[in-house]
Order: structure tokens, then sequence, then C-alpha cells
């Protein structure tokens, strides 16, 4: 048997799986006996070094269990691969599905794993033909690759991401396609949706998702909530924040306590409304 360390001052996220979901998601379970709300998401809405995600606040203020399904650096794919989470999301009352980057999504340039969508897989043919003075095989996640491929040729890399931003669209319609009930679209971004022409920037995030991506797949959600962290949320910094020493550069990169809890509230409201 073996046993994971977890260092000083990390948390333990107690990770469960639902049902034959092969997702391993921020537990405890939720009791799915009754009405609860779900959300999926990416690393931010499961709460990274976090005690308490925008999740558990939104489940404390409604008084209904919330069913974090956030994954760990997932795309969309994640999800849409995953039976047993598409059908807890189809039976809940309400859906808040958050916008994940495009780089973590199989095309027709390159894999990633089916469940840990940031680990790269392969090249295909075709990116090797366009790319032939990279060796692939020294990556293991998609944004080193992709920084690479940036840093290598804007011009060649705007051909991959392209592909990418074409793939965003038709799998998060596809997502938002598969929940049937009320669901709320959610940027969180330290900036607005970017316009087309800075979409390449490698340090917005979520990566390479732009304004008109969005409003491509708005349509398929109940309502669209775009969030940006406060000054206050900004000057807290990783304050409250409970992670590892050599987990800090990540921690800096991911929402603190006060955004989580400005998220949540603002959540409350509009999900309310749909209820």
């Amino acid at each position: 048997m073996a046993y994971a360390f977890l260092g000083e001052g990390a948390l333990d996220y107690s990770p469960c799986h639902y049902g034959t979901s092969r997702l391993q998601l921020r537990g405890p379970c939720c009791d799915l006996r009754g009405d609860f709300i779900a959300m999926l998401g990416g690393t931010e809405t499961y709460g990274k070094y976090v005690e308490r995600p925008f999740t558990a606040v939104v489940g404390a203020a409604l008084g209904m269990p919330v069913a974090n399904l956030g994954c760990m650096n997932a795309g969309a794919d994640a999800f849409l691969h995953d039976e047993a989470v598409l059908g807890i999301a189809a039976r809940a009352r309400a859906v808040v599905v958050q916008i994940m980057g495009a780089q973590n999504l199989s095309n027709r340039y390159y894999s990633v794993h089916p469940r840990r969508n940031d680990r790269f897989l392969g090249a295909t043919p075709l990116l090797r033909a366009i790319f032939r003075e990279v060796d692939f095989t020294e990556f293991h996640f998609t944004r080193h690759m992709l920084t690479t491929l940036h840093a290598t040729s804007v011009q060649r890399f705007e051909v991959i991401a392209e592909e990418l931003r074409a793939a965003w669209v038709q799998r998060m319609r596809a997502l938002l396609l598969q929940i049937p009930g009320p669901k709320v679209l959610l940027w969180m971004g330290a900036e607005p949706p970017p316009s087309p022409s800075q979409r390449a920037d490698m340090a917005l995030q979520p990566l390479l998702v732009d304004r008109e991506m969005i409003d491509a797949v708005r349509g398929e959600a109940s309502v669209y909530v775009e969030l940006r962290p406060s000054l206050a949320a900004i000057d807290e910094g990783t304050n409250g924040m409970k992670f590892a020493p050599l987990d800090a550069l990540a921690a800096r990169g991911l929402p603190g306590p006060v955004l989580h809890q400005e998220v949540g509230a603002a959540l409350v409201p509009v999900l309310r409304k749909l209820l």
C-alpha cells in the first residue's frame, strides 16, 4: 500500500470518485440523493491550495449540496469522456461550467491524456512536419510544449493555435449541450477575455481563449458570468492559501480565499434565480 506525503502546510483534499467515474475529484463526495448543484471546471473550481473553494461558499449560502466536479488541469475532454460525471451534471438542479483553457484538448496536432488533460501524449506527423527542428520526446506537459513552439516560431505556432481554438469551441459547445438543465458559463481570469488580436498571449489565462470564442458558445448556457479579482483579492496574494514550500510559485498563479469568496458571492444570486 502506498501513502502520499502531503508536506508541511499542504491540504488534504479528501479525493473521491463518483460511481464509475475515473476522475479524481475533491472530496468529500456530495450527497446526490436529493437536489444538488454541480460545478465543472479545472484547477480553480477544484480549489487547489484553498480550504473553502467557491463551490463550498455557494453551497453554504444556498443551503443546497454542491458537487465539486472540478478536476485538476482539466480541459473539456476530461468531462466529455466521463459518462458518470455527465450523468451527475444532467441530474443537477443547475450546473456551473468554468471556462477552461484550450491547450488541454486532443486535436489534429497532438493528443492528451483522457483524464489528466495537461499530460502531452504525443505529436502527430502533421505537427512534426510543421516543427521539424523540435524534439517532441522532450515534452510531458502541454503548456511546456506550446510555450516552446511559440518561442520557436510565432507564425507557425498560430497554425496550431487556430486548431486549438476551433477544437475548444466544438468541445465546449458539446459539453454544454450534454447538460439539459440550467447552466452558468463562468469566466475566472485576472483580465477580461482578450480580443482576437491578443489571443496568442501565452501569459493570459485561460490559455488561448478569447471573447470571440466565448461568444460562439455562450448561447448554449442560460447565463454567462464574467469575474475578475478585486483589488483586495489581488493584494492578498497567497495569504490564507495552504501549500508546501515547493508549491509557492504554483500557488501564486491560482485564486486565493478572497477571490473564491468573491466568485461564490457572485454566483449565489445567479443560481438562486435558476433554481
